[in-house]
């Protein structure tokens, strides 16, 4: 293999099947993976759901992971906050003319890994090479499908008054580690992305009730961005408890500097629950002692006052707007 990607890389022939066989078919290899057109399948039973998301995340490495972690964390976690159990991924990359072969590699691995920790099959893919400029580094394309018990059914307009929110974990974090990783501010503070799948977690959920209303991770536009698309799709209203929101102090730090909201910054492993208040303290207790859920809280609840609104209430008792999320506050984030 080259020490770069070259066009050659993607004209189909001989160096095609060089980077398809030494690489991808090195680390993504089973008995369901295809080197045919289109992968065959055994029929799942019940219903499916189905996620595709694209990731350009900039810098393609950072602390905690890297865009293949990442893209195998994106599509895995859309379909488990469906309750649904991940079977099948396909994978497409666009690769820029002259990426180190080195990288790619440790990015295909993280994705083998998180895989395999998952439980979940890759089973097609696609390589393309772009010229030079034409793509900054390398952008992947992940599909995923999984498996939907009969009694689970979740969605933004199912939040009702008097349920609960909860978030799995401290907030916030991906954002500071992708926006201090990229040195634009010249901060130094020690970030580590909470990028991470999260299907574990939420079986840990549904081994407390199915009767769960919402489920989402927290990704673009964080937690804050989540409770306003709630609320405009369910017409409630939303209470947060300042107290209550675990932040890690760094990010908290660095948000402080900065001007920054931590609810506004990007998660990568965190979920926001929306479930009757009765369940709040077993589902809690459940997302502690899951993965990557040890800081789990409840932080509010939905309200029938305020509608399409999210409402926060200051460590001094008073109340107020939270403000709607707009613009783009750090691009490349995922």
């Amino acid at each position: 293999m080259n020490e770069t990607i070259t066009l050659a890389h993607g004209s189909g022939g001989r160096q095609t099947n060089e980077l398809i066989g030494s690489l991808f078919k090195k680390y993504f290899d089973n008995d369901l993976l295809t080197a045919d057109d289109a992968a065959v399948l055994p029929r799942p039973e019940g219903r499916l759901s189905m996620s595709t998301d694209g990731f350009i995340v900039s810098p393609a490495e950072f602390p905690g992971g890297n865009i293949g972690k990442l893209s195998i964390c994106g599509t895995v976690n859309d379909i488990a906050c469906m309750g649904a159990k991940p079977l099948y991924l396909t994978c497409g990359f666009v690769i820029e003319e002259g990426f180190e072969t080195a990288r790619l590699e440790r990015i295909v691995e993280s994705m083998a890994k998180t895989c395999k920790e998952v439980g979940v099959k890759i089973v097609a893919g696609d390589t393309k090479v772009a010229g030079k400029g034409q793509v900054d580094g390398v952008f992947i394309t992940t599909t995923g499908i999984g498996v939907i018990p009969d009694d689970m059914n979740v969605g933004g307009a199912c939040a009702k008054p008097g349920d609960c929110i909860i978030v799995s974990g401290d907030v916030g974090r991906h954002g500071c580690t992708i926006l201090l990783e990229r040195n634009e501010f010249k901060i130094k503070a020690d970030v580590t992305s909470d990028c991470a799948p999260l299907s574990t977690a939420v079986d840990a959920l549904m081994g407390v009730t199915h009767d769960l209303h919402v489920v989402r991770d927290a990704t673009r536009g964080g937690v804050g961005t989540v409770l306003y698309e709630i609320a405009d799709q369910a017409g409630v209203g939303i209470e947060l408890n300042d107290k209550d929101i675990p932040v890690d102090e760094t990010v908290q730090g660095v948000c402080d500097m900065l001007g920054l909201n931590p609810l506004y910054l990007a998660c990568e492993g965190r979920l926001v629950i929306v479930a009757p208040s009765e369940y709040a303290e077993d589902l809690v207790k459940a997302l502690r002692t899951s993965p990557y859920g040890e800081k789990a809280a409840v932080i509010g609840q939905v309200t029938e006052s305020n509608p399409g609104k999210v409402i926060m209430k200051t460590s001094i008792g008073t109340k107020t707007i939270l403000p709607l999320p707009g613009g783009e506050l750090l691009p490349r984030i995922c």
